[in-house]
């Protein structure tokens, strides 16, 4: 805290002995003439008060610069540097206007560190101003001349608001921010951030000069490969197809400066708002936020996903391309197609349709592929228009652009999970017919699935309500029996230990009581001779419907020899009651065994 109140005081008095010297001198705290420059540590002050152009050193550095500072901000915050890749190596720097008129940074040996380099200027009437908006002009007069050279047009690594981001195509000028090499080290660092005006406008960044992000087209509102809310409100667009002029900008309704954007050493284009309560500055929406963002991640026709594992893969119709190098997370070589496009068999068979029977793929909330053409075509039409050009291979349609169309390679699609845009892929219709071939499999495999289960689940309901008739045929047996037996306890135990057969298990034992298995016929009705599944034989006794004979009856019969237990008496095995049909189990005695038992 001393520090703070020490460094403010110092600032204080600074300012004080400039403003005596500029009033004594007759000229503005906010500008440099040819006879009044400034010496380290001077500087001078925007009119508002906001800005600082002057000297300073980074913290455990003795290295010094200059450029323009947020003035009122207790924290060293920089937007611009002179000589960035330059820096003095003493407090003996001047800034000043040459004898030729260019503004020049000096060391004490008079060289020249850094210049504006411009000519044709008229040295005498030359003059630098550091304007509210932090932007520093050199200007052809002291009254507001034209503007010779400015630093927003020789931008360090901070996009400031009014400033212009962008491309002059036919003077050959371009206006983009330099990353620094460090936090600490404002030399030229690895990424540069322009609008570059392809066949559609888009914010780009590169590394090492080589395309490292895009923000997708711009349609007049939006980047359309920006998906976050918020992000780049103010932002517009200053755009002149003829004069090839694309220049982008941002204003903010409240008129705030403390807020910028900034292309810091990572290559993240980073908002930058000051939060007063917490004495430093906060990062907001940072663009790189996935490896998805990363320019070609999964290379020519494949797909990039951030949410999916891996995030890379190729579009339906095509297969990877080097698939050794895709098993091991290098997805750079991409992908191709499994089947060529009709209309361009049709072109080597020498057929002039040029159409087809190719279709469209659609995919929704994409980040559109690069380097795409345009066409003021309304939506319906660009599906026909990609049709007709065999070299079409996808197309998309934003209001704000028309129609975009692809040919070649589709490099840096990607998958967002809000906004984006629908984009049609071009695929033959052998391609679609997989697609139904594997819906009907899956349907056909739900129906079969469904109608097993029901099958079972309806086999299970009726071996249950015929388990639930034993049941109740059982209760009716033993209450008709305990009524008539004393010995209620012991008999109803034997009871319980006969079996109860169904009617298939015997009709199957008996060859559905074929003639060739009857053994004879009694008033209670026919005998069957039968085999059951473990190849016990059995007698089977069936009641005839003519035979007079009831449930009363039979229920007697059961009762009866269920009671007597004899070697010589043939034994009970259980009974079957199943609608009108009521039979006994007997153990199966073949004919004259009685005898060869008694007489050996």
């Amino acid at each position: 805290m001393e520090k703070v109140i020490s460094d403010s005081v110092l600032l204080a008095s600074q300012i004080l002995l400039l403003s005596c010297f500029y009033l004594q001198s007759g000229t503005a705290l906010d500008t440099i003439t040819p006879s009044k420059s400034i010496k380290d540590p001077e500087f001078i002050i925007s009119q508002s008060g906001v800005f600082r152009l002057g000297f300073f050193s980074f913290a455990n550095s003795s290295n010094r610069y200059v450029g323009i500072l947020y003035h009122q901000i207790p924290v060293q915050t920089v937007v611009w540097v002179a000589n960035r890749n330059k820096p003095l190596k003493d407090t003996s720097g001047i800034l000043n206007i040459s004898d030729d008129g260019k503004l020049v940074v000096l060391n004490g040996k008079a060289e020249i560190l850094w210049s504006s380099n411009v000519t044709n200027l008229v040295p005498s009437a030359t003059t630098a101003q550091l304007l509210d908006s932090g932007n520093l002009v050199l200007n052809n007069g002291e009254d507001g001349g034209s503007s010779l050279w400015e630093s927003f047009q020789d931008p360090s690594n901070a996009f400031i608001e009014t400033m212009e981001i962008g491309t002059d195509v036919k003077k050959g000028r371009k206006v983009e921010l330099k990353s620094w090499k460090r936090i600490d080290d404002p030399s030229d660092g690895n990424f540069s951030f322009a609008i570059e005006p392809f066949n559609i406008p888009e914010g780009i960044i590169r590394k090492n000069n080589k395309l490292y992000f895009r923000t997708g087209p711009w349609n007049g509102n939006i980047f359309l490969g920006v998906i976050l809310t918020g992000y780049l409100d103010g932002f517009y667009m200053a755009a002149d197809n003829q004069q090839q002029t694309y220049y982008l900008t941002y204003k903010f309704s409240n008129n705030s400066m403390s807020m910028y954007y900034e292309l810091n050493s990572q290559g993240k284009f980073v908002e930058r708002q000051w939060d007063a309560g917490k004495g430093d500055w906060i990062n907001r929406y940072p663009i790189l936020q996935t490896d998805c963002d990363d320019y070609g991640k999964c290379g020519p026709f494949g797909i990039c996903d951030s949410t999916k594992r891996p995030i890379c893969s190729c579009l339906k119709g095509f297969k990877p391309r080097n698939i050794e190098g895709w098993s091991k997370g290098n997805w750079s070589s991409g992908c191709l197609r499994t089947t060529p496009l009709q209309c361009q068999r049709d072109s080597n068979n020498g057929s002039e349709t040029g159409q087809g029977d190719d279709g469209f793929l659609k995919l929704k909330m994409m980040k559109v592929p690069a380097f795409p053409d345009r066409s003021s075509l309304i939506n319906r039409d660009c599906k026909d228009q990609c049709l007709k050009n065999c070299s079409c291979v996808a197309y998309a349609y934003d209001d704000g652009i028309g129609c975009m169309f692809w040919g070649g390679d589709l490099i840096d699609v990607q998958k967002f999970s809000s906004h984006g845009v629908d984009l049609y892929i071009r695929l033959p219709s052998s391609e679609f017919d997989k697609g139904k071939s594997n819906k009907v499999i899956v349907f056909t495999t739900a129906i079969a699935g469904i109608v097993i289960i029901t099958i079972s689940a309806l086999f299970l309901w009726c071996r249950m309500a015929k388990q639930r008739g034993r049941n109740k045929i059982w209760k009716q047996i033993k209450l008709q029996f305990y009524s008539e037996n004393v010995e209620e306890n012991l008999n109803g135990a034997k009871l319980q230990q006969l079996p109860l057969f169904n009617f298939e298990e015997l009709a199957t034992a008996t060859d559905n009581f074929h003639d060739t298995k009857k053994l004879g016929q009694g008033g209670f009705g026919p005998i069957y001779r039968g085999t059951l599944d473990d190849g016990k034989e059995i007698a089977v006794k069936r009641l005839s419907k003519a035979s007079g004979q009831g449930l009363e009856e039979f229920m007697n019969e059961v009762m009866v020899i269920s009671k007597l237990q004899h070697r010589n008496l043939v034994r009970l095995f259980g009974c079957c009651v199943e609608g009108e049909e009521k039979m006994l189990v007997y153990e199966y005695m073949p004919n004259t065994s009685l005898d060869a038992f008694l007489f050996g």
